[in-house]
C-alpha cells in the first residue's frame, strides 16, 4: 500500500508558542526521505501530528486522505519511534514481551524480520527493557520500527543513543528494508552526514515553517565550493548568492547556493575548482540565515 501524507496550512500552538506555522506538504513518493531542523524548529511536533499524537491548532493534516487524529482507519497504518517514551527504564517487560504487543498492535508486523533484527543487533528476548542500557534501548525502539513495517513509518532521532557502528547497522538496515519493502519512510536525524546519502526527498524545518521541500539529488546540485587565487574567486561569485567564505593566505574558498547552470564551467576555465556541497553544509548555512525565504 502507498502512504500519501499530506498536511494544508498546519499550525500547532503550545500554549503562547507557535511551534508549527502554516505548514503545507505533500509526501507521496515511496522514500527514505529526511526531515531536516534545528532543535526547536518544529521536527518533533510535526510528526506528532503525522501520527496522530497530536490534534491541529489549526489546518489540516491526512493520511490517504482521511484525517489521522483519533482515527485508526489511518494511524493503523502509521508507525512512529521516538527519541524517548517508546522503549523507556520504566518498562518492566522483556523485549519478548515489547515484541507480542506489538505483533498485537501492527498490522504489517513481520515476525520473522524482528527475530532477524534481534541477531543484528545482538539483542535477546529474554533481557528485560528497564535492564537495558541506552543505546540497547535505542536498538529496540528502531527493531520495532523496521519490523512494524507500517506504510507510513516515522523515526525521530530513535537511533541517538547507538554507537557508530550500531547506527550504521541501523542505516543499512533501513535501506535493504525499504528497498525489500517499499514505503513512506520520515527520518528526523542530527547525524545528517551519516545519512543524507539515503534520503530521497529532504524537507528542512526552520522556526516552525517550511523552508524548504526538494529531491536530495536537486538539492545537492544547489550548493557549490570555489577554491582558488582570492582575487579570480571574488571576480567570479561577484553577484552569486554567497553562504560562506574562507581565506588562507592568497587562497579563498567560497559556499554558494542557487549557482547558475553554466557556473562550474566558468569556473574550470579560470582554472578554479568547485565541488558540490553535502547536504549537511547547505542545511547549516540555509537555517543559520535567519528569516531568509528559500524558494
Amino acid at each position: 500500500m502507498t502512504a500519501i501524507l499530506t498536511a494544508d496550512h498546519l499550525s500547532y500552538r503550545y500554549r503562547d508558542a507557535l511551534a508549527l506555522d502554516d505548514v503545507s506538504l505533500h509526501l507521496a513518493t515511496p522514500g527514505i526521505h529526511g526531515l531536516l531542523g534545528r532543535n526547536g524548529s518544529g521536527k518533533t511536533t510535526l510528526m506528532s501530528l503525522a501520527s496522530g499524537l497530536r490534534r491541529p491548532t489549526s489546518g489540516d493534516i491526512r493520511l490517504n486522505g482521511q484525517p489521522i487524529f483519533e482515527n485508526y482507519a489511518a494511524t493503523s497504518d502509521i508507525c512512529i519511534i521516538r527519541e524517548t517514551g517508546d522503549t523507556t527504564s520504566e518498562w518492566t517487560e522483556s523485549i519478548g514481551d515489547g515484541l507480542a504487543l506489538a505483533r498485537d498492535m501492527r498490522p504489517h508486523w513481520d515476525d520473522g524480520y524482528a527475530n532477524k533484527l534481534l541477531d543484528r543487533f545482538e539483542l535477546s528476548v529474554k533481557r528485560k527493557v528497564d535492564e537495558l542500557s541506552r543505546g540497547e534501548r535505542a536498538k529496540f525502539a528502531c527493531i520495532l520500527g523496521l519490523a512494524a513495517r507500517a506504510p507510513l513509518t516515522m523515526f525521530d532521532e530513535s537511533y541517538l543513543g547507538m554507537d557508530a557502528p550500531a547506527r550504521y547497522d541501523f542505516y543499512d538496515g533501513l535501506l535493504e528494508d525499504f528497498m525489500a519493502h517499499p514505503r513512506l519512510i520520515l527520518v528526523s536525524s542530527h547525524h545528517i552526514d551519516e545519512i543524507a546519502k539515503l534520503f530521497e526527498e529532504v524537507i528542512i524545518i526552520d522556526h516552525g515553517r517550511l523552508l524548504l521541500h526538494e529531491s536530495a539529488e536537486a538539492l545537492r546540485g544547489r550548493g557549490v565550493t570555489v577554491t582558488g587565487a582570492a582575487a579570480l574567486v571574488d571576480g567570479l561569485v561577484a553577484g552569486q548568492n554567497v553562504l560562506s567564505e574562507r581565506s588562507l593566505g592568497p587562497t579563498k574558498s567560497v559556499a554558494l547556493y542557487d549557482v547558475s547552470d553554466d557556473f562550474r564551467g566558468k569556473a574550470k576555465a579560470a582554472g578554479l575548482e568547485t565541488s558540490l556541497l553535502p547536504i549537511q553544509d547547505i542545511f547549516v548555512h540555509l537555517t543559520a540565515k535567519r528569516g531568509k525565504e528559500v524558494s
